[in-house]
């Protein structure tokens, strides 16, 4: 007698895979979703971020990848196909948590964390094969992190962090200028620092405000008699 043994999970029929995956265009989507996640992360590299080009090419095309196979891992016999693709927002939510950074009094991330978990979005509407829909909302997150970012600070509504640093021969007269130029623009003088680098006396604090505000006390500052030379510098992930 003749025993033969059959797996209880039909196992997948790769070349029956292979022309479906061929025939719905799947090779497209990829693409496509690598393409409007590359366009994406080159605005934020432009601007510095720390997700550039490559993580939101991956993870757009991740996430159109997984949308793709969620359907087919369930099998015909599935009735849930959208577990898989499912979990991405999950997935991603994490990955953003890691971009969020809390400094002192300031949160700074948000964005960057915010353009991932929309960038994953878009490659689940390319794997989906909502092109049209994908383009649109890829066009939508460019224009809101590069040209209302500008117009925020155009504008001067929105405040955000510099590093502001004094340089001259007598750090105590720096100190009271810095603490008079502070007073005279409203704001609290915190954290500040001071060294020395040879002859060079150095004085730094960090101050949150708007645009025109910076301006003002850079001019002021910079008006000092003694202070020989003022620098500025600002995080680049501070959205």
């Amino acid at each position: 007698m003749t025993v033969t043994l059959t797996s209880i999970a039909e196992p997948f029929q790769f070349d029956q895979l292979e022309q479906m995956v061929v025939a719905n265009g799947v090779i497209g989507r990829l693409l496509m979703a690598a393409l409007l996640g590359g366009l994406v992360g080159m605005e934020r590299e432009l601007n510095r971020k720390s997700a550039g080009v490559r993580t939101n090419l991956l993870i757009c095309m991740g996430a159109a990848f997984f949308t793709l196979l969620s359907p087919i891992l369930a099998g015909s016999s599935g009735s849930n196909k959208g577990q898989v693709a499912s979990n991405i927002v999950q997935g991603i939510g994490f990955l953003g948590a890691g971009l969020i950074l809390h400094n002192r009094s300031r949160v700074s991330g948000l964005a960057s964390a915010a353009s991932i978990w929309v960038v994953a979005s878009i490659g689940m509407a390319c794997g989906a094969g909502l092109y049209a829909a994908a383009a649109v909302g890829a066009l939508i997150v460019i224009v809101a992190l590069a040209v209302v970012g500008l117009l925020e600070q155009r504008a001067s509504l929105k405040t955000y962090p510099v590093t502001y640093e004094a340089r001259g021969n007598h750090q105590p007269s720096m100190m009271q200028s810095i603490l008079d130029a502070m007073d005279h623009a409203g704001q609290r003088l915190t954290d500040i620092e001071a060294d020395s680098i040879g002859e060079v006396q150095r004085v730094s604090f960090p101050l949150a405000a708007t645009r025109r505000q910076h301006e003002r006390l850079r001019a002021e500052l910079n008006a000092r008699p003694d202070i020989d030379k003022l620098l500025t510098f600002r995080d680049p992930e501070d959205d």
